[in-house]
């Protein structure tokens, strides 16, 4: 999965989405975890970083993680390519 290249990502979490002009926001984890998908990360890849750097278990990570994907592909954001 990556973030279709039309999407605007600003350094502060601001989302926007020019193709349906919505806009959203998102937290500053999610805002790393969207940079590491931009850069080409894979699901593994995002998740070993995500388990190295913070406090946080694997199943608890996959959780969000997979909410978090599915928001994504709800508002049109994301395509994907894995």
């Amino acid at each position: 999965m990556r973030i279709k290249k039309n999407i605007a990502l600003s350094e502060s979490g601001f989302i926007f989405h020019p193709s349906t002009g919505d806009s959203y926001s998102v937290n500053p984890i999610g805002l790393e975890i969207l940079n590491l998908m931009k850069a080409g990360q894979s699901s593994e890849e995002i998740k070993a970083h995500m388990l190295e750097h913070y406090r946080v278990d694997g199943d608890s990570f996959e959780k969000d993680f997979y909410d978090f994907q599915v928001m994504l592909r709800t508002y049109k954001l994301v395509e994907d390519h894995e």
